[in-house]
Formats: C-alpha cells, structure tokens, sequence
C-alpha cells in the first residue's frame, strides 16, 4: 500500500496504485503525487491578488450553490444510481468550496438549500447547464489568475466540471 495526495484538495488516497482521480476532489491523475512528493497548494502560503480573491469568492458561492442543487437532485432521482452519482457530485462541490476557503484563509460557510425539478432528465439538463457555467468561469479565471497556484486550481476545476459535463451527458 502507498500514500497519494492530491495536489489540489491535499487529502491523501491510500491505495496500491494512483487513482485516475482525486476521489475527494476530482482532480486528474496528474495532480496526484506519491506521498512523499506531495506539496498541496493549500498547505501553502498565498498572497492573494485583489482579482485573485475576487475569483475565489465568485467560485466558492457558485460551488456552495453547486452543492446544494445536487443534493437536492439526489433527494429526487428515479433511481439509486442516480441519487448515488448527485450525492457524489455534491461532496465533490463542496470539496471545491473547501479549498477556495482554504486558499482565502476563511471558514466554509453554512450548508445551503436549492430547488430542484422532481425530473431526472430536467435536472440533468441542469446540471449541464450548471458545469457549462462553471467550466467557462474557471477557464476565464485561470487566465485571469495572478498566483501560480491560483491558476493551477481553476485549471484543475476547468477539467473537473468538463469531465462532469460528460459524465451527465452519458445519463441523456
């Protein structure tokens, strides 16, 4: 068994081989580092940029929001797997609002509540909606990003919401 931490959230996967994703935070394989080797960006000390910070906020309210929403979609899908994958999402976003507190020096903020349609396929079609947003926010913010490690995080959050976009339309 090894040690692997993920660049991103920090946290550490316990495994005979790297995992193709962050499990925590969703992070691609090549964030993950063997234990060793390891440097998180949130265990890092930041200066934040005033456009920097200003991003952060923007990022931790929609994935606050991100997580609320699919809580309540897996409160109301048709079936198990699907209550399964938005409970996954969900802890997913709030890992991404856990980091952008981190990278703040902020505490995360109080859970929130979101209406949801009672339709898979309408709250499906949300979801795609909701990471398109995400996606192009984080794109345009990695090149807005004035600290190295700032960027790195929206790079890895621009992958993460693509690859749930596909994950989503894999359901259509």
């Amino acid at each position: 068994m090894k040690t692997y931490i993920c660049e991103i959230c920090g946290d550490a996967y316990i495994g005979e081989e790297r995992p193709s994703e962050c499990p925590f935070c969703g992070s691609r394989k090549g964030f993950i580092k063997d234990g060793a080797d390891a440097n998180p960006i949130t265990e890092q000390l930041l200066e934040l940029s005033e456009a920097d910070q200003k991003n952060l906020e923007a990022t931790l309210e929609l994935e606050l929001d991100a997580n609320a929403i699919y809580l309540c979609m897996a409160g109301k899908a048709a079936t198990y797997e699907i209550k399964a994958m938005y409970k996954r999402l969900a802890k997913v976003e709030l890992e991404h609002a856990n980091i952008a507190c981190k990278l703040m020096k902020i505490s995360l903020p109080e859970a929130r509540t979101k209406q949801c349609s009672d339709e898979d396929v309408e709250n499906f079609a949300e979801t795609i909606k909701l990471e398109e947003n995400a996606t192009s926010l984080y794109t345009q913010f990695a090149k807005e990003a004035t600290g190295k490690n700032v960027k790195i995080f929206f790079t890895a959050l621009t992958q993460v919401e693509t690859d749930h976009i596909k994950l989503i339309k894999n359901y259509l």
